[in-house]
C-alpha cells in the first residue's frame, strides 16, 4: 500500500485506547475517518467507547466532517491485526521506552513500509522509539495535548533516522485533521511545549515552597493574567507589544529585570511540607468538584475561546 496524500487518508489505527488514545480515536472519527483500535487491557474497548462518548459532544460543537460517525470503529486485541489495511498509525501506549520501542517495531509486520507510525510520546525521544524498526524512516512522535480531541496543538518530531518527507506528510495530515502541527527542527527531551510548561511549573513549585500565595491564587495569576494573552498570541509577540519600539527593545532590557527575580534554579525538588501545601491547596481549589465536572467546565470554556478566535487573522 503506497502512502496516500494526507487529505486522502480514510482508515487509521489507534493503538492504545486509554485517556490519550481514546481521545485521538474520537478526533479521527469526527474527521470522517474509520478507526481500527487495539489495546491489551481487559477493558480496552469499553474505555474507548467511554472516551468517544465523552468527547463527541465537544466535537459536535467544534464541527463534524462529512461522514463523521462515533460508531465507525472496530476493535481488535491484536495490534498487528488492527493496523492491517490502515493508512496511518497513532500509537498511544504507556510512556515507557522499552514498551513503545517494542510495540512500534512489532506493528511493522502488519504495515507496508510507507505507512507512517506516530507515537503519542510526551517526552521520549523518537530516536529511541524507532531504534528497533526495520523502517525507522517512517516513525515519528506526534505529541498531543490532553485532550487531543479538543486542544489543537500536536508536536511533530523526527528521530535520527526519520525521513524529512515523513515529517512533512505527518504535519499535513494532522493539519487536515484540524490540528495545529508544530514541526520541530530537531529532537529534544520534552519537546517544546512540555519544556515551557516545565519551566513555568518549576516556578509554581518554588512559589509554593516559599508560601507566597495560595495554589488557587497562583493558578489565577496565570489563567487570569498572561494565560489570556498567550491564548491569542505567544509570549514573544506579546512582549513585542509591551514596548513602543518593539521586541528588539524588550530583549535588550527586560532579561536583566528577570534576573533580579531569583527564579527557581537547579533540580526541582518537592519537600514534604511543600507537597502537603500544594496537595491541600489544589484540593481546596477544586471546590469539591470531581474531575469529570471540572473537565466539562474546562472543555466548555476552551470551546468558547476557540470559537471566538477561529477565523480571525491573528498571529499564532
Amino acid at each position: 500500500m503506497a502512502r496516500p496524500a494526507p487529505d486522502q487518508v480514510r482508515r487509521v489505527a489507534v493503538i492504545g485506547t486509554g485517556l490519550i488514545g481514546g481521545a485521538w480515536a474520537a478526533l479521527f472519527l469526527s474527521r470522517g475517518l474509520e478507526v481500527s483500535a487495539s489495546d491489551p487491557g481487559p477493558n480496552g474497548e469499553e474505555s474507548l467507547r467511554a472516551m468517544i462518548a465523552r468527547g463527541w459532544p465537544v466535537l459536535e460543537k467544534l464541527g463534524l466532517a462529512p461522514g463523521a460517525d462515533p460508531e465507525r470503529f472496530t476493535f481488535n486485541a491484536d495490534p498487528v491485526k488492527a493496523v492491517q489495511g490502515c493508512q496511518f498509525v497513532q500509537e498511544s501506549a504507556p510512556e515507557k521506552e522499552d514498551v513503545k520501542a517494542a510495540l512500534v517495531a512489532s506493528l511493522e509486520a502488519g504495515l507496508d513500509p510507507d505507512i507512517v507510525i506516530a507515537s503519542s510520546a510526551s517526552a521520549l525521544l523518537p530516536s529511541k522509539i524507532q531504534a528497533r524498526c526495520k523502517h525507522p524512516e517512517r516513525v515519528i512522535v506526534g505529541h498531543p495535548f490532553n485532550p487531543p480531541y479538543l486542544i489543537p496543538l500536536v508536536e511533530v518530531v523526527g528521530g535520527a533516522k526519520t525521513a524529512p518527507e515523513t515529517l512533512d506528510w505527518a504535519a499535513s495530515f494532522y493539519t487536515h485533521c484540524g490540528k495545529r502541527a508544530l514541526k520541530l527542527k530537531k529532537e529534544i527531551a520534552g519537546f517544546v511545549a512540555n519544556r515551557l510548561q516545565g519551566a513555568v511549573y518549576r516556578e509554581i513549585i518554588n512559589l509554593a515552597r516559599m508560601d507566597i500565595a495560595s495554589m488557587a491564587d497562583i493558578d489565577a495569576a496565570m489563567s487570569q493574567g498572561p494565560g489570556l494573552r498567550w491564548a491569542v498570541m505567544g509570549p514573544s509577540l506579546n512582549f513585542h507589544l509591551a514596548r513602543r519600539t518593539g521586541f528588539w527593545d524588550f530583549i535588550d532590557s527586560f532579561p536583566n529585570e528577570f534576573n533580579t527575580y531569583d527564579l527557581a534554579d537547579g533540580k526541582t525538588v518537592v519537600d514534604a511540607d511543600t507537597r502537603k501545601r500544594m496537595v491541600d491547596g489544589v484540593a481546596e481549589a477544586t471546590g469539591g468538584r470531581g474531575n469529570d465536572a471540572l473537565a466539562r467546565e474546562r472543555d466548555k470554556a476552551i470551546i468558547d475561546l476557540i470559537a471566538t478566535l477561529r477565523g480571525r487573522d491573528l498571529p499564532e
